[in-house]
């Protein structure tokens, strides 16, 4: 043997034992792996553009009253579709589906609805539930309710009725704005129409819940749109907020258990139960999701109430619904986001502030209502 090829031979020969061992580790681990768990899918890449929401996905498909708004046009529209099987679901479910969905009051404080629903009472202690709607909207600018109830009257009977089945509630009143007159005639109205069509009372839907339902009319008091001070109203007292505690949910109307919620919040639950959570989830932010409405007033070139989903930028909600601020963007002084208690937002903050329950004026450290009316 030549000497180069004794100082060559060791590192050729180790090089092709590597070689060998290589391929035949790879031709194990081929042969095997139809037999291998699966990979897990890549991680769905978390959305960072909303809005634009499409029209299979609105809730509220006659917000501006070109249909028929009672009984035969709900209807037609989806309203009461197999409602005997939601309400016959039982409490526990219909909790957990409204949890599941991440919808979120949509009166102002932004809690947890599901988790709302949750503190009522499990076992009775002899008092009767109730639920109260309140449609006492007094917010300067605020306008979203009124619509539901002059154009959708049976989305707001058919929530009451599932959210406070869900409650252990067997009856419910909705309070409303006494200056609401066309609203509450359209109400009572539709009211009628489902006791006539058997949609409430005993056996509500021919499911085996009962559940009667009554309408307030306020006097026209900004404080009542406080859940105490409503409640207070509504037993023909003075409207002044009551001491917490007690909650209501322990010690409400009548004294008795009582869940006080937003005329908007429970009329989107049955399209909630019937469509699955995982819909509703699927739109607008985590922690943020499902659709809203919004109004949009003051120095805007088409002033309007429209249904969105949640986490779109202000910007684009108004100069996408609401033809934009006169004169352009960059007339644009500040936004009033919320109720006469919320501060101001200046135009460069309003640039790239997104609308969504995590109240926008966090990002001044201030308090406010949340951004669903927005004056300009």
């Amino acid at each position: 043997m030549l000497p180069y090829m004794r100082t060559a031979l060791p590192g050729l020969r180790s090089g092709v034992l590597r070689a060998f061992q290589s391929a035949h580790f790879s031709a194990q681990a081929a042969a095997a792996a139809p037999n291998a768990a699966p990979q897990a899918a890549p991680p769905v890449p978390e959305r960072t553009v909303f809005g634009g929401l499409k029209d299979e996905d609105r809730i509220f498909t006659n917000i501006y009253g070109r249909h028929d708004p009672f009984l035969k046009g709900a209807e037609q529209r989806g309203d009461y579709y197999r409602t005997k099987d939601i309400l016959n679901k039982g409490r526990d479910w219909l909790i957990d589906q409204i949890k599941k969905s991440g919808l979120r009051g949509r009166g102002g404080a932004g809690f947890n609805t599901g988790l709302k629903y949750s503190f009522m009472p499990k076992v009775s202690d002899g008092r009767p539930s109730y639920i109260v709607v309140n449609a006492d909207e007094s917010e300067p600018g605020t306008c979203k309710d009124r619509e539901i109830i002059r154009n959708e009257p049976h989305k707001l009977i058919e929530g009451t009725m599932v959210a406070g089945t869900a409650m252990g509630a067997r009856a419910g009143y909705i309070y409303i704005r006494g200056e609401y007159v066309q609203e509450r005639l359209n109400l009572q109205r539709a009211i009628e129409e489902a006791y006539a069509a058997g949609k409430l009372g005993k056996n509500a839907c021919g499911s085996d819940v009962d559940f009667d339902l009554f309408v307030h009319y306020g006097a026209g008091a900004y404080i009542c749109g406080e859940e105490t001070a409503l409640l207070e109203s509504l037993e023909g007292k003075q409207g002044k907020p009551r001491l917490k505690p007690p909650f209501p949910a322990n010690v409400g109307l009548y004294g008795c258990p009582t869940t006080v919620t937003n005329v908007e919040t429970v009329a989107v639950c049955p399209t909630i139960l019937r469509r699955g959570p995982s819909w509703f989830a699927s739109l607008g932010r985590k922690g943020n999701s499902g659709t809203k409405l919004f109004c949009i007033s003051g120095h805007v070139n088409r002033p309007v109430t429209v249904e969105e989903e949640m986490g779109i930028s202000m910007r684009e909600l108004i100069e996408r619904h609401a033809g934009g601020v006169r004169g352009g963007w960059d007339n644009l002084l500040a936004v009033i986001p919320g109720g006469s208690s919320c501060p101001l937002l200046p135009k460069n903050v309003c640039d790239n502030v997104s609308c969504k329950c995590v109240c926008v004026c966090q990002l001044q450290q201030l308090a406010c209502s949340h951004p669903w009316r927005l004056l300009l």
